[in-house]
């Protein structure tokens, strides 16, 4: 079945207040995952087969980072399933991998507002700046990013 606009539960911008923070996930990544991702996307040596990525920079076999984002988007995508959605997004800033993710990891997400911009030219809408953070069961940020999503502003 495939969800409709009217079908989503959509958060308003005036939600959003400069500090708040959300915290989601708990993402286990699969060794499998890892090599299947990596096959299809970034085939490197060190995401693909244990025994070579021993010999690589990180010891083991470790997840693409672009796999990390795409994983991250997934939580992201089922928290906004519980917690309400954006209209969209116009982009991520300063993404940074800072940390290898291992099959085994188990990944979570914390989200705090930066700033809240109301549009000049769209009264309609604003939009909500995030500093995402991604964890793994450590506690260690293994990726940073600022993240722009677009909500609906209340009409008055």
């Amino acid at each position: 079945m495939t969800e409709t606009m009217s079908d989503m539960n959509f958060i308003p911008f005036e939600s959003f207040e400069v500090g708040q923070i959300q915290k989601f996930g708990a993402y286990e990544v699969t060794e499998k995952e890892v090599i299947d991702f990596a096959t299809k996307y970034d085939p490197q040596f060190f995401h693909l087969d244990q025994d070579a990525a021993r010999h690589s920079l990180f010891g083991r076999l470790c997840a693409s980072g672009w796999h990390t984002c795409a994983m991250t988007m997934s939580m992201m995508v089922e928290h906004m399933d519980r917690s309400g959605r954006s209209l969209g997004s116009p982009g991520i800033d300063s993404l940074r991998w800072l940390f290898p993710v291992y099959p085994g990891d188990v990944l979570s997400v914390k989200m705090e507002v930066l700033d809240t911009i109301p549009s000049q030219s769209r009264p309609n809408i604003g939009v909500v700046v995030n500093k995402v953070s991604v964890s793994n069961q450590q506690g260690d940020v293994v990726m940073e990013f600022t993240s722009k999503g677009i909500f609906s502003r209340q009409q008055e």
